[in-house]
């Protein structure tokens, strides 16, 4: 059995950045319903709370890999790119919201 490290930071009420072994992705939601993008997708999982009950579905898988490393090391700055994207659109989400209440 292998290592593991998790952390997370939490940024905003509903808004998490996890960083891993894999890499970081960025959680939205709260106990009940999460929505958590990264470079290997993005997963939605809804449960209730309490329970250790809990439904998760895979909403996009990362690209498929092919027998030569360029084009993935290229899809993956791009889906880093995107992540990076939802990360800042969602943190001036939070701060508009943080503002105005």
């Amino acid at each position: 059995m292998g290592f593991r490290f998790r952390r997370s930071l939490k940024l905003f009420p509903g808004l998490k950045i996890n960083f891993s072994k894999s890499g970081p992705s960025l959680s939205v939601g709260g106990r009940g319903h999460t929505l958590n993008v990264s470079i290997r997708g993005a997963r939605a999982t809804v449960g209730i709370p309490g329970t250790g009950l809990s439904y998760s579905k895979r909403l996009s898988a990362p690209p498929k890999t092919t027998s030569t490393p360029a084009p993935y090391q290229e899809t993956s700055k791009s889906m880093g790119h995107v992540l990076l994207k939802v990360f800042l659109f969602l943190a001036v989400l939070g701060i508009g919201y943080y503002i105005l209440h």
